[in-house]
């Protein structure tokens, strides 16, 4: 009978929670997992990692913790970070396509004034920077940071005069980026006692979509998905080929993100104009049906070059153009989340065929679908 290799896991409850259900495959081949809290001391985790002797260490990176743990020399792999160390798997999501999305959904949203919100940790400056990379040099975005050591469930901020300040200070209505969940909850939570509308005024876009955070926030978060999944295979996968004696990888895996989760603090629904609002909503409605911009004017009754202009001022873009990008936008996640063949995830976006779609996907994403699914895999 072939050997079990004892693999330590040390991490939070947050990122055990997100990478478990990728893991437990790995159970049936030959790997069993002992957690460990990554916030006890360190000199208590190094104690019992030495008692239990294991084969293996996934871990997340916390400074100066961290490192400790790999000076044990065990056969590691670290799950957030792009930092690389001899011998050690680094896997981590790509931080500067992140912001990249945040960045395009709310430019596709049609604000033209822009923020950040972020914490100065390594992540959270890449995605900012992958923001900026977005948005251009054309376009100022004021960036503020909250540094606060706390539990990412527990991630409570108080109220602060000068972030009170910058916030009423920002031109409305904007569009801000917060590096993460909890900080998005934050904003929003602070734009309640400002007196500032959540999206009206204020549209919030975070990132990991973390449903803990997310669905418990008033409003509801809009955040960038992370591919969690992905992300715990790739880590039982790499572990699995350390204990069979293959090097690490020189460099870090880095995962691409998925679309931006759309919820009321980021809908594109809050336009001051009902008409664009409207048809915004019709088409939302009907993705999966071959409509046309003439059909959707005549069902509401509104006058085809009035919504058009009012497209282009508000979306830079056309009424068309919107429903591909809506369409193409729905195709993504269906060619990251599941296992449907092209031709029905055509089908799904309102496509009439899966050449149409390709035609359209290379317009608007720069590959074809098959491509994309690919890289994303």
């Amino acid at each position: 009978m072939s050997r079990c290799h004892q693999i330590a896991i040390v991490m939070s409850e947050v990122f055990l929670r997100r990478l478990t259900p990728a893991l437990m495959p790995y159970v049936g081949a030959q790997q069993d997992f002992r957690v460990l809290d990554i916030h006890r001391p360190t000199a208590e985790l190094i104690e019992r990692l030495h008692a239990l002797q294991p084969g293996g260490l996934i871990t997340e990176w916390l400074p100066e913790v961290t490192e400790g743990l790999l000076g044990l020399g065990l056969p590691s792999v670290i799950v957030d970070t792009d930092e690389t160390f001899p011998g050690v798997a680094s896997i981590d999501v790509d931080d500067w396509a992140v912001g990249a999305a945040a960045a395009e959904a709310l430019q596709q949203a049609g604000f033209r004034s822009l923020a950040c919100l972020g914490t100065n940790t390594p992540y959270s400056n890449q995605r900012i920077e992958g923001f900026l990379r977005q948005v251009g040099s054309a376009v100022p975005v004021p960036t503020e940071t909250v540094i606060k050591n706390i539990g990412y469930s527990e991630h409570f901020l108080e109220p602060d005069a000068l972030l009170n300040d910058w916030l009423r200070g920002l031109p409305k209505p904007v569009g801000i980026f917060a590096v993460h969940d909890p900080l998005g909850r934050f904003l929003c939570s602070t734009c309640r006692e400002l007196g500032l509308e959540v999206p009206e005024q204020v549209a919030i876009i975070g990132a990991n979509n973390d449903e803990l955070v997310c669905g418990l926030s008033y409003p509801m978060l809009s955040s960038v998905a992370i591919p969690w999944d992905r992300i715990g295979s790739l880590a039982g996968e790499a572990m699995h080929d350390l204990l069979a004696g293959k090097p690490a990888p020189e460099r870090p895996i880095l995962v691409s993100p998925g679309s931006v989760v759309l919820r009321h603090s980021a809908n594109f629904l809050a336009v001051e104009d009902t008409q664009l609002r409207r048809a915004m909503l019709y088409l939302s409605e009907h993705l999966q049906e071959p409509i046309s911009v003439g059909r959707m004017c005549h069902e509401l009754r509104l006058a085809r070059r009035s919504l058009e202009r009012k497209f282009q001022e508000t979306y830079r873009c056309t009424p068309w153009a919107m429903l591909c990008r809506m369409r193409i936008a729905r195709a993504k996640q269906l060619l990251q989340e599941t296992n449907q063949p092209i031709g029905r995830v055509s089908e799904l976006c309102g496509f009439n065929d899966a050449e149409r779609m390709t035609v359209v996907f290379r317009r608007v994403a720069g590959s074809t679908p098959s491509t994309f699914r690919k890289a994303q895999r």
